[in-house]
């Protein structure tokens, strides 16, 4: 079993920058791929980011690119998303997520581990 937990959430300005992190516990070992996605009121789950259990391969969705950087520290069992730039659009839930025999990273369905979530709201 895998149990992901989300953090550092909150609520900033338009142009700042948060930090979100997920703790990973359990058979950590066991996650070859993790991901971010997020969610808006109202909204399908979207997307956002995912790299692989070295690290050395990652995969944004087009809107945050150059303004989010996804990370990953396997030593402390933990995936980060910095997130700089915000607009008041990146508003949401967002969730980590883990897979052991992903083969499409950007789709939901490829993970069968996920956090509770984390908002992050963002004002303009």
């Amino acid at each position: 079993q895998v149990q992901l937990v989300e953090s550092g959430g909150g609520l900033v300005q338009a142009g700042g920058s948060l930090r979100l992190s997920c703790a990973a516990s359990g058979r950590t070992f066991s996650l070859y791929r993790m991901a971010w996605f997020r969610q808006a009121p109202g909204k399908e789950r979207e997307f956002v980011a995912a790299i692989d259990w070295s690290g050395g391969n990652t995969l944004y969705v087009d809107s945050v690119k150059d303004r989010f950087t996804i990370s990953r520290d396997n030593a402390k069992n933990a995936m980060y998303l910095q997130t700089n730039s915000l607009k008041p659009e990146d508003t949401a839930v967002y969730f980590c997520a883990g897979a052991r025999y992903s083969r499409f990273p950007s789709y939901d369905s490829s993970y069968e581990y996920w956090g509770q979530g984390t908002q992050v709201t963002v004002s303009s």
